[in-house]
């Protein structure tokens, strides 16, 4: 008799736990959505604008939805210098970085999704660096960073699962403060970020290694000989969800000299089947242009303008927006 006791109680304290651990993961994740730490607008409060200075890969979801931007940057590291500042006085735009360092294009079309889902009026522009992952033969578009798919999610399930994180306790404290400060620290809305000084932190631009291995050829075709481009028709269906005056600026990004694909090899022959495949895409949508930098020019033969093999600086991202801002002029 006294055994049958002892397991009853045992079986009540074991429910009491579960249901006291159930109790606080509905409280935690209900404390979470009303908060709405990454400031996604799913919440029913109306809270403070914006989103504490963190890493583009969460800030993006407020800057995404930000109806003060017409105009949106996309991509990797490889268009982080693209200066929305500079792009909104030579065109009269209003344009927001939404980059992602070490990302390919499945990270890149979410968020290219999530900016197209939250405009009120068409966009007027968006830019899409493409560099040699977007040259990819696997239709899966595989990642290889850690990225809060979840975030973008279109379904609440699922950005309700992403939200049961443990590093998220942390960040629900910060968001706390953010909305109680009446002046609190704000990630920069238009998202620009400039590596430069990372870079020379790490002694690129001077020390005599990093320079060497500057002068060394890095393969930048991508790999791909003949196709297919899942990533280009990735871009494409994406881009049918949006109005057929939005501008679809594709961007090769630049490499140093010794980067180029040389000619006559198979380095060269992925890279021109790549570029058809973006140029297809620009001859088949409307208000769609290409611009290529990703060919010889002075100024990728100069060491000053490049940290490494697809990293520039600031007096190379400067002739790209005025590229990009002629190329807007042609097809507005």
């Amino acid at each position: 008799m006294a055994r049958f006791s002892d397991t009853r109680r045992w079986t009540r304290f074991t429910l009491t736990m579960v249901a006291a651990a159930l109790f606080v993961c509905a409280a935690f994740l209900a404390a979470a959505y009303l908060l709405d730490p990454y400031d996604t607008g799913r919440s029913p409060l109306a809270l403070k604008e914006g989103v504490r200075p963190q890493g583009p890969r969460t800030a993006a979801a407020s800057r995404g939805r930000d109806p003060a931007f017409d105009s949106a940057i996309f991509g990797n590291s490889h268009v982080q210098l693209l200066s929305p500042e500079r792009l909104d006085a030579a065109t009269g735009l209003r344009f927001v970085s939404l980059i992602a360092p070490a990302t390919r294009p499945k990270e890149v079309l979410t968020i290219m999704d999530w900016f197209l889902r939250h405009r009120r009026q068409a966009p007027k522009v968006m830019v899409v660096g493409i560099d040699w992952g977007w040259c990819t033969v696997d239709p899966a578009l595989p990642n290889d960073k850690p990225f809060p798919f979840w975030l973008f999610s279109r379904s609440t399930a699922e950005y309700l699962v992403g939200l049961m994180r443990y590093d998220l306790l942390e960040e629900m404290l910060r968001r706390v403060g953010y909305i109680l400060s009446e002046n609190p620290a704000r990630g920069r809305p238009d998202g620009y970020w400039n590596y430069e000084q990372g870079y020379r932190d790490q002694g690129y631009g001077r020390d005599p290694a990093l320079l060497a291995k500057l002068q060394q050829h890095a393969e930048t075709g991508g790999g791909n000989l003949e196709g297919p481009f899942p990533a280009a028709l990735a871009l494409e269906s994406l881009m049918k969800r949006a109005p057929a005056e939005t501008v679809l600026l594709l961007l090769r990004t630049p490499v140093y000299a010794t980067g180029l694909p040389k000619p006559g090899t198979a380095n060269a022959k992925a890279d021109a089947a790549c570029r058809s495949a973006f140029e297809g895409l620009a001859t088949r949508r409307p208000h769609t242009v290409l611009v290529d930098w990703k060919k010889d020019r002075p100024e990728l033969h100069d060491p000053d303008l490049f940290f490494d093999h697809t990293h520039y600086r600031q007096p190379v991202a400067k002739l790209i927006e005025a590229d990009i801002a002629a190329a807007i002029g042609t097809v507005r």
